[in-house]
């Protein structure tokens, strides 16, 4: 999302972030940094940034359907345009992610990744209130390569 972003900084539109909402809110059940349990400000990797840690600061384990999204921290380019509040950040859980990415699928036959099916469950469950809006989702990677994910989720579909 980052690279879209930059093309918009310096207009007046609303940008949103969407976070891996995971299975639940508990901590090792999800991914949201900015918005999960275990979320907070501390050191990864040499950066300081949003992360998920306990209270004596080690890292906690994460999940998402998505790989892409399964990571403990954030770049420190979304925690300061967070800090900014020029990008709102939420979350979508994997089972919503999981229909987005069947229903892009199926209506349009554009095959997200599951990364971006994210952005689609997000637009797709606030629709009512972006009536008469312009949205623009961005669509970052194929899907193809997340098919034996979907699989393991979903054995029967």
């Amino acid at each position: 999302a980052l690279g879209l972003f930059a093309a918009f900084f310096a207009d007046p539109v609303e940008m949103v972030g969407v976070e891996a909402g995971g299975r639940s809110s508990r901590p090792g059940d999800h991914a949201a940094r900015f918005l999960g349990e275990g979320a907070g400000v501390g050191v990864l990797h040499g950066t300081r940034t949003y992360l998920l840690q306990d209270e004596a600061g080690n890292v906690l384990p994460t999940h998402s359907v998505s790989a892409g999204l399964d990571y403990p921290a954030v770049g420190p380019e979304h925690a300061l345009l967070r800090d900014e509040g020029r990008v709102r950040y939420t979350a979508v859980r994997d089972d919503e992610a999981l229909a987005a990415f069947h229903l892009l699928s199926e209506l349009e036959g554009i095959i997200p990744a599951l990364e971006s099916a994210h952005a689609v469950a997000w637009v797709t469950r606030e629709s009512a209130s972006l009536s008469g809006k312009l949205v623009l989702v961005n669509l970052s990677g194929r899907g193809d390569k997340d098919l034996g994910i979907l699989e393991a989720h979903e054995p029967d579909r």
